[in-house]
């Protein structure tokens, strides 16, 4: 495959006609009307704060610096200035975004994340595709041209990008979608076909088409690494095993114009837990925000109290942030029948960012033979967003992570999952790690909340 390093002249006109946005997933989904425009949230119109705005302000003053790559453009520095490992690499190569014409199962696209940042490159591409967790507005999304710059400028994307991310895919956020889908030899998604939206919760059978995946899983079968013909029953080109287990992509395509030459199966793994776990974070920030903003206008006009909380307040809090708990805790995840093993050490380096207490336990510490985390809890409770929810929120979700580890929930059957070890060791891990606990975490009497 021939590689191509040309850069192009992106006017804003092009930059949104070709604007990529992380988007995994075809422009089907049209924005729901839940009105994170208006107040409280009035996404468009608010500063964002963040890990690339502040990135940006450093930029402006000359407090940091990008270095120009002819091949890569600024990816590596990017990565680099944002600790965003290369070793998380995966690689798309369905033409399921708005640079389709740039992606191909020869030019697969390449997707690098951490904790709160999410970037993309196509081969040739006109910009690098950044989205961002911001603590209060949820996904924030940027493109960043490939052309060398004296300071890199990150332009906010907002209409285009919300088009397709900020839709019932996305719990009706700004968020990301994660798609499966069948993929032909130029890479078109096979719609008539149909597709799977993925997350913790689906069956490996029905992820990665579309995708790169490299790393063993035994006999447990997946899409990834396939291409197919036909339409509503499409079938793959060669033998309907061979994308299985496999060590390395050499034969797929030429890897020496990407960072790596891994799309790493645990990576691939993290990402789709992450990804929806950051929609439901911001979708339990903006309906709480909603609900008490809603509050207030009804305690003002009908001349209450203040502080008067109404049971539909209550009500619209424990709508968005049950959901949340659920997920945090890996309800219903889709269970391992035999051991992962990934390709580029994605899975070593990933376990190793803690925090971790005084028996060396952590949150990050991963299973990988019969689920995902050795102790079912999200990583994400540390993230910046999570510290931003409202407090109304965190209280619920507090409160209900209490009722959960300290088996007094009641409703056993959904956490079913959880074993009084695992359920002993996550707290104890927590107490040991997590600063602004409530008080009652402390109490090793049951709670009378």
């Amino acid at each position: 495959m021939h590689l191509t390093t040309s850069r192009f002249s992106a006017s804003p006109t092009l930059v949104a006609a070709t604007l990529l946005c992380l988007s995994l997933v075809p422009a089907t989904a049209s924005a729901q009307p839940d009105n994170f425009e208006a107040a409280p949230i009035e996404y468009s119109k608010s500063t964002p704060d963040n890990a690339i705005a502040r990135l940006q302000k450093r930029l402006d003053s000359g407090k940091a610096s990008l270095k120009y790559e002819d091949h890569f453009g600024y990816l590596r520095s990017l990565l680099e200035t944002l600790n965003v490992s290369q070793k998380s690499q995966t690689l798309v190569f369905s033409k399921t975004s708005l640079q389709r014409q740039r992606i191909s199962p020869d030019a697969p696209r390449s997707l690098y994340f951490n904790d709160d940042v999410y970037i993309g490159m196509c081969q040739g591409g006109d910009v690098l595709e950044i989205s961002v967790a911001d603590p209060k507005l949820g996904t924030v999304f940027y493109t960043l041209d490939q052309l060398e710059a004296a300071r890199p400028k990150f332009v906010r994307q907002t209409d285009n990008c919300t088009l397709c991310h900020a839709s019932s895919h996305t719990q009706g956020v700004p968020g990301h979608t994660i798609r499966s889908v069948f993929t032909d030899r130029q890479g078109l998604p096979l719609l008539a076909a149909g597709s799977y939206r993925i997350d913790q919760t689906s069956p490996l059978e029905k992820r990665w088409g579309g995708w790169y995946v490299t790393g063993t899983h035994g006999s447990q079968r997946h899409l990834g690494n396939v291409v197919y013909r036909g339409t509503s029953d499409p079938v793959p080109t060669g033998e309907p095993d061979e994308g299985l287990n496999l060590a390395q992509l050499g034969d797929r395509f030429d890897a020496s114009g990407f960072l790596t030459p891994h799309s790493d199966i645990v990576a691939l793994m993290v990402l789709e837990h992450q990804t929806e776990a950051h929609n439901l974070i911001t979708r339990a920030n903006f309906g709480t925000r909603q609900a008490l903003h809603y509050e207030a206008e009804l305690n003002r006009e009908l001349k209450e109290p203040a502080d008067k909380r109404w049971d539909s307040t209550t009500s619209r809090i424990k709508s968005v942030c049950e959901p949340l708990v659920r997920y945090l805790l890996m309800v219903e995840e889709a269970p391992l029948t035999a051991p992962l093993v990934g390709t580029s050490g994605f899975a070593e380096e990933f376990a190793t960012l803690g925090p971790r207490d005084k028996q060396g336990r952590s949150l990050r510490e991963l299973d990988l033979k019969t689920r995902m985390f050795r102790y079912p809890l999200s990583y994400l409770i540390y993230s910046e967003s999570f510290a931003a929810l409202p407090q109304e929120a965190q209280n619920y979700v507090f409160r209900r992570l209490h009722q959960v580890l300290w088996e007094e929930d009641g409703n056993e059957a959904i956490f079913k999952h959880l074993s009084s070890a695992d359920r002993e060791a996550i707290r104890e891990i927590l107490l040991a790690t997590y600063k602004g606990l409530p008080a009652n975490w402390h109490d090793q009497t049951p709670s009378k909340q």
